[in-house]
């Protein structure tokens, strides 16, 4: 006999993990999770210690989400107990005069008002005298442009992970750790789950393992055009920690020659750093661990020029991949012909709503709809469908 699900969830990081969770508040003891790792591993898209979380989006179908994560989250450490979401207020600053303007698109400032004054957001834009005046720890050399947010803020992305994993347990789930998932099927009205040791048989699969999606879904008609981009990050042991606490230096994202993204003393004993969409193409097999030594030092170039009290000697170094459709949109749909199936891709910047995605895939899954807005990030969109359509990415 197989054994037999309602639900089986196919990778269990941060969005596999979430809609374990959601699942478990409907369905209890039918619902099962495969991680071909042990779970917080570290070779995914969503582990360490932190992730900015923000209403500041430039585009309209994620400001209008944004809210909902907020809400999502807390109802999240309401029934756990554990703080997961800590506000800092945040920063966007634009060197315009650094910038590629065909490569700008809406994330500017302009962009970031345009959906602040849409969703009815409070925000506040600085002239560069008044930011360094607020947080002198920046060196700005007055032609920037800057927005502040103030429920701007981090997401404790491995305790939020663990807490996901944790609640859905309670509720009896089931996991598997270090089970690789070779194949999925559909079978009747249902789906077919072949790991090296067992088959299992679900009315709903949840597909939510990244860069590996495609190698999951490879014995049904779908491949999913994404680029795998290898990106990392690094923590500084800035000897100024109180002057880099999170009640006294916001997160900010800096849009100039390159997309900077950098966080307070959060996680550990030292500031972040990270570059959005810097990385070279890879694939799950060629990913390495080993950082770029370009990358590093632009890293500590653009800190020495403008927040040089965040630096301090480099604590470690780490990658992590981005899975990227050609729009850099998500992807969060079931599959056309097989609607028993579910596949989320986060597209390098999904975690901030990963519990809300959890939440909407466990309606896609249980109601076959979500009331969640979610229509630009259909399978059916021309940026999944039409093979000529050009990429997209804005770093």
């Amino acid at each position: 006999m197989m054994n037999c699900y309602g639900a089986i969830v196919v990778g269990c990081g941060g969005l596999g993990s979430a809609t374990l969770y959601w699942l478990s508040r409907r369905m209890r003891s039918s619902v099962l999770g495969i991680e071909q790792f042990k779970l917080g591993h570290e070779r995914g898209a969503s582990q360490d210690h932190s992730r900015i979380i923000r209403l500041a989006q430039h585009q309209s179908e994620y400001a209008v989400l944004a809210p909902q994560a907020y809400e999502t989250w807390r109802e999240v450490e309401e029934e756990s107990g554990q703080r997961l979401v800590i506000k800092t207020g945040g920063l966007v600053i634009e060197a315009a005069d650094e910038r590629d303007p065909a490569r700008v698109g809406t994330r500017n400032v302009d962009g970031y008002v345009a959906t602040f004054k849409e969703q009815g957001f409070d925000y506040e834009v600085l002239e560069p005298d008044e930011l360094m005046r607020r947080w002198p720890q920046f060196r700005l050399k007055g032609t920037e442009r800057a927005i502040y947010q103030k429920d701007t803020g981090i997401v404790d992305a491995r305790r939020a992970n663990a807490t996901h994993v944790a609640l859905a347990r309670a509720r009896g789930a089931d996991i598997l750790e270090e089970t690789p998932v070779k194949a999925i099927r559909p079978s009747g009205g249902g789906v077919e789950v072949i790991t090296d040791h067992d088959t299992f048989l679900a009315d709903h699969v949840i597909v939510t393992c990244d860069m590996w999606t495609n190698q999951v879904l490879k014995e049904i008609d779908i491949q999913i055009p994404l680029t795998i981009t290898q990106e990392q990050i690094t923590y500084y042991s800035t000897p100024n920690l109180r002057e880099f606490a999170p009640d006294r230096f916001p997160v900010f994202m800096w849009h100039g020659a390159h997309n900077f993204y950098g966080f307070p003393v959060y996680g550990e004993v030292a500031t972040k750093l990270g570059q959005h969409m810097g990385g070279h193409e890879v694939t799950p097999e060629t990913r390495t661990f080993e950082p770029d030594p370009v990358r590093k030092e632009r890293y500590r170039n653009f800190l020495s020029r403008h927040i040089p009290g965040f630096l301090g000697p480099e604590l470690y170094t780490k990658t992590c991949p981005y899975t990227i459709p050609p729009d850099q949109n998500f992807v969060i749909d079931t599959l056309p012909e097989h609607p028993q199936i579910s596949v989320a891709i986060g597209a390098g910047h999904a975690y901030k709503f990963a519990s809300l995605i959890g939440r909407i895939l466990s309606e896609l899954a249980l109601d076959g709809f979500s009331t969640c807005p979610i229509e630009p990030f259909k399978l059916t969109r021309r940026a999944i469908t039409d093979r000529t359509f050009e990429k997209t990415f804005h770093a």
